[in-house]
């Protein structure tokens, strides 16, 4: 046996939601396919002991999570601007939403945009969340409250999407 065997399997199964993660983590598809390939690239050579313990996607996710906060300590080369720009294209307020909401997102810190991300877009539990972050779970509650409460300073029209989002919150 092969101790890569099922690699190639678990990233064809996994690989749109892993890429997902990672693209909001970045906010960037070149930028996330980077961090993916990066993250597996590692993940690979301790394949065989990540599929026998059980929970590799869990693994990656926190690998994810943590090269992506080791990127933003760098200093990064200056990097074209990511502002909206009207050219004329009319566009649907979700989709406005969506434009406005990822903006909101760069500008967070690593760590609430990682809280922002494994909490609402991958709906992982606060216990799930703390685990991939490797804190406790009342840093996931604080960071996350902290995280709304900056994006609804730094977009106002997103206000009621987040109040929703509390929520849910507050119901799990």
């Amino acid at each position: 046996m092969d101790r890569h065997d099922g690699f190639r399997e678990f990233v064809l199964a996994r690989q749109q939601a892993l890429m997902r993660t990672a693209y909001l983590l970045t906010g960037d598809a070149h930028q996330a396919e980077d961090l993916l390939q990066s993250v597996l690239s590692k993940v690979v050579r301790h394949w065989g002991r990540l599929a026998r313990d059980g929970n590799p996607e869990a693994y990656i996710r926190k690998s994810l999570v943590n090269q992506y906060t080791s990127w933003r300590r760098r200093p990064r080369p200056e990097q074209p601007s990511a502002e909206l720009t009207d050219h004329g294209a009319s566009h649907d307020d979700a989709t406005l939403d969506r434009i406005v909401l990822r903006q909101a997102l760069a500008k967070l810190g690593p760590r609430q945009r990682a809280v922002i991300v494994l909490r609402f877009y991958e709906d992982l539990t606060e216990a799930q969340t703390a685990e991939a972050l490797g804190c406790s779970i009342g840093t996931v509650k604080s960071q996350t409250h902290h995280a709304l409460n900056r994006l609804r300073a730094i977009a106002p029209e997103l206000a009621p999407m987040l109040t929703e989002a509390e929520i849910e919150e507050v119901a799990r």
